[in-house]
């Protein structure tokens, strides 16, 4: 019914031109942020799963960083442990040399002057193998003696690898009493150095095990962080192919809406022809 107080057609074609130009603008701001969720309502679900991934990447980010700490610490360990190692094998060449019958006391505190000293610098050596200002072989470090220290290297608060070094000073090794001034000494000293030898070998063990783990730890964290950013990507990134058709039809229905409400509004003037 053609009527002129209340111009329906054009209060139709408005309310289009609304909802057209709002889903034109909304195809606009994704295609210019690339992502497909920019408010809550757009996917309200959606938005919460990509925000705890990105703090899982996030965290990630970090753990990766920490591995590489991890590793740093136990290589200087290791670097130390080894020095220690090739001074407990001179001190027992020392004392293989002073243990021998063809050797006279004499010569065996001259051997005996450099044992001596290499045991001071078996200690000189676990006190300044140091990292981040700590002693890492001396024992006086509470993070990495005693039952050790965890490095988060993941994104809950059980992804932890617990770095612990043991103490290798002269007296950890039992090494701080020995002499090798005279044949006796020199050979219970030998039996003393295998036992300490041993032992270095197997503190360096243990750190060559935590540091494989934290390598492979690497690697892990490595995929994880490949893995959600492409879930992510999934859930958040936009379809720019699906999302420029979306606004080009919305451009075209637009322009429609716009035509309509035009030839909407000169319908109420036709009608007032009717009265002339």
């Amino acid at each position: 019914m053609p009527v002129i107080s209340t111009n329906t057609a054009a209060n139709s074609a408005v309310r289009y031109l609304n909802l057209n130009s709002k889903d034109e603008s909304s195809s606009l701001s994704k295609l210019a942020s690339g992502s497909r969720i920019n408010q809550a309502s757009d996917d309200a679900a959606g938005l919460a799963i990509s925000t705890r991934i990105s703090s899982d990447v996030t965290a990630l980010t970090q753990a990766a960083t920490n591995a590489s700490h991890g590793v740093a610490v136990l290589q200087t360990a290791d670097g130390g442990a080894s020095n220690i190692s090739d001074i407990l094998q001179r001190m027992k060449t020392l004392a293989s040399e002073a243990s021998s019958g063809t050797v006279t006391d004499t010569e065996r505190s001259y051997i005996n002057a450099e044992f001596t000293q290499l045991t001071s610098e078996i200690d000189g050596t676990a006190t300044s193998t140091r990292y981040n200002g700590k002693s890492l072989l001396d024992g006086t470090s509470s993070a990495f003696a005693g039952s050790g220290t965890s490095v988060m290297v993941g994104s809950d608060a059980s992804d932890t690898i617990t770095v612990k070094i043991a103490t290798l000073t002269s007296s950890a090794l039992g090494v701080n009493s020995l002499n090798v001034s005279s044949q006796t000494g020199a050979t219970a000293a030998l039996t003393t150095l295998d036992t300490a030898i041993d032992t270095v070998s197997k503190a360096r063990a243990d750190i060559g095990a935590t540091e494989s783990r934290f390598e492979f730890r690497s690697e892990s964290i490595s995929t994880q962080q490949e893995n959600l950013e492409s879930a992510n990507s999934a859930i958040k990134d936009v379809d720019i192919a699906s999302e420029e058709a979306k606004l080009a039809s919305a451009e075209v229905k637009t322009q429609a809406a716009v035509a309509a409400a035009a030839q909407a509004n000169q319908m109420p003037q036709e009608l007032l022809k009717l009265l002339q």
